[in-house]
């Protein structure tokens, strides 16, 4: 832990002595300090964290969201969880992410109870991947890690990544009806 945390000091140390590589150094300050570039390159943060700041404790109502009307850059894609929180508060919010434990955990209990190797590690996988994929977006959007492009599972827009997720539901649910009873 410590030898990983010297690591990325040095890397960093390095890239800002650098200076020739301008992209990385400007992803690395926006995500330090968001509010030091409103306008460039930390708009999207800074726009998502107004988003879940004006949204409340009960949120301002579904439809009324105001940062996806121009603020927060293909709110339905990436940010979805800012819209989400604006419009149904933090307890909306604590709703969803109650929902996304729930699902990581009966997946634990499915792989557990799973009959044969591949059937726990099938189950492990399809758990890991779609709450790796929620823990992401969420700190994405909350401005706890840089922006990495990692849609939120159910929620966010696009066909093809929903059919995906919900193909990977099937199998786990395939692999309940399949378990041993105890």
């Amino acid at each position: 832990m410590l030898c990983g945390g010297c690591g990325i000091a040095v890397l960093l140390t390095q890239l800002l002595k650098k200076g020739s590589d301008d992209y990385h150094i400007g992803r690395i300050q926006s995500f330090l300090d968001p509010f030091a570039d409103k306008t460039g390159d930390g708009w999207q943060v800074v726009q998502s964290l107004y988003a879940i700041g004006s949204g409340g404790l009960f949120g301002v109502g579904l439809g009324e969201s105001k940062q996806k009307y121009l603020y927060i850059p293909e709110p339905h894609n990436d940010f979805i969880f800012a819209i989400l929180a604006e419009e149904l508060g933090l307890v909306g919010c604590a709703v969803v992410i109650t929902l996304f434990g729930i699902f990581i955990w009966r997946g634990i209990l499915i792989a557990m109870k799973a009959e044969d190797l591949f059937g726990t590690l099938l189950a492990t996988g399809i758990v890991a991947v779609i709450g790796l994929q929620a823990i992401l977006n969420i700190a994405v959007v909350t401005g706890s890690i840089p922006n990495t492009g990692i849609a939120l599972p159910f929620f966010s827009y696009g066909g093809t990544a929903l059919v995906i997720t919900l193909a990977c539901v099937g199998l786990l649910l395939s692999i309940a009806r399949s378990t041993k009873k105890v």
